[in-house]
């Protein structure tokens, strides 16, 4: 006899708020309040929460410093856009596909880049994570060489563009659950703890090198699942787009938003980028050549009123699961596997 699956009240919220907000957009759509251009700023700000909920999982929750997150996006980006626009000419199940291979290639990239570069710490994993970046910007750049149909410095057109809001929407849903279920489970709670000490965390017998891997895998992933819609959402791709500049946009979301907050990194991933289109607008050209200023200015700005970030690592509640209790007379396992 099978029971009956009992389900919480808390745990309706998240699905109940997601709803919400999506017919809140499409009757702001339908009622003509929001134009093609603003929706294409706010669907980037759904690719960017993507993204950066990657890097969170890479530095705000295991305390990995990465400054090569771009290029990921940007393996993603040409990967899908590339296959799609080869092979796939508007096919949705293809479209679909070129996202899984756009996903995996960064993972696997992260993978192989991870087994040397993860054995560093601190201000030296940024330097090779961005070294690394660099490395892909210059690739991207002469990639026509290689292949042709990239462009090389002169960018990629001609992917279809299959991502429209309601498909980037749900897959940004998906992501902010497995998202929210990697950081409450054994697995995220160990890179905590890796993140506040990693040394005592080996000492009590936390594999830092597997978790700190599997961190870095699945934030790059997602990082290529982002660069992917992206290509398939905006029409030319540019390797200027996946630069180290990229890199602090995520970098800058997740420090803003604290580390340690999926809250903060969502809601600061879609105000980032309409702050952003917002400066252009009034900056005009302008605003590329005032950017890194602006950049360090609002950065000096909250670190000096709010070091810990808006949010300083809480979350809404609805973005918390809740812990199922213990039986009587049973202690819960909290071990987590041979050191490293």
């Amino acid at each position: 006899m099978i029971g009956k699956v009992k389900v919480s009240r808390q745990a309706l919220w998240l699905p109940i708020g997601a709803l919400a907000f999506y017919a809140a957009i499409k009757l702001l759509q339908f009622g003509g309040m929001i134009s093609k251009y603003w929706q294409l700023v706010l669907d980037q700000g759904l690719i960017m929460v993507i993204g950066a909920l990657g890097l969170s999982i890479i530095y705000g929750f295991t305390g990995q410093f990465s400054l090569g997150h771009a290029a990921f996006y940007g393996l993603g980006a040409y990967t899908a856009g590339a296959l799609d626009k080869l092979y796939g000419q508007g096919n949705p199940a293809f479209f679909l596909l070129s996202l899984l291979a756009g996903t995996l290639l960064a993972g696997i990239v992260a993978m192989l880049i991870g087994l040397p570069v993860l054995r560093l710490r601190s201000d030296y994993l940024g330097i090779a994570t961005l070294g690394f970046g660099i490395i892909i910007k210059v690739g991207l750049d002469n990639s026509n060489k290689l292949i042709p149909m990239l462009g090389g410095a002169t960018g990629m057109s001609g992917t279809p563009q299959l991502a429209k809001f309601d498909l980037i929407f749900l897959l940004t849903f998906i992501c902010i659950i497995l998202v929210r279920n990697f950081i409450f489970s054994t697995y995220g709670r160990a890179c905590t703890s890796i993140r506040e000490d990693e040394i005592a965390a080996d000492v009590m017998g936390i594999n830092t090198t597997r978790y700190k891997s599997m961190a870095f895998i699945l934030g790059c992933s997602l990082a290529g699942l982002a660069g992917g819609i992206y290509a398939h959402r905006y029409p030319f791709l540019h390797p200027s787009n996946f630069d180290f500049l990229k890199s602090f946009d995520f970098l800058l979301i997740v420090v803003l938003g604290g580390l340690g907050s999926m809250t903060g990194t969502i809601i600061t991933a879609i105000a980032w980028v309409f702050l952003l289109e917002g400066l252009r607008f009034v900056l005009g050209q302008s605003f590329i050549d005032w950017r890194g200023v602006i950049y360090a200015l609002i950065l000096i700005v909250t670190i000096i009123l709010r070091p810990q970030g808006i949010f300083g690592g809480k979350e809404l509640s609805i973005l918390v699961p809740k812990l199922p209790l213990k039986a009587p007379g049973k202690e819960q396992q909290t071990y987590a596997g041979p050191g490293s």
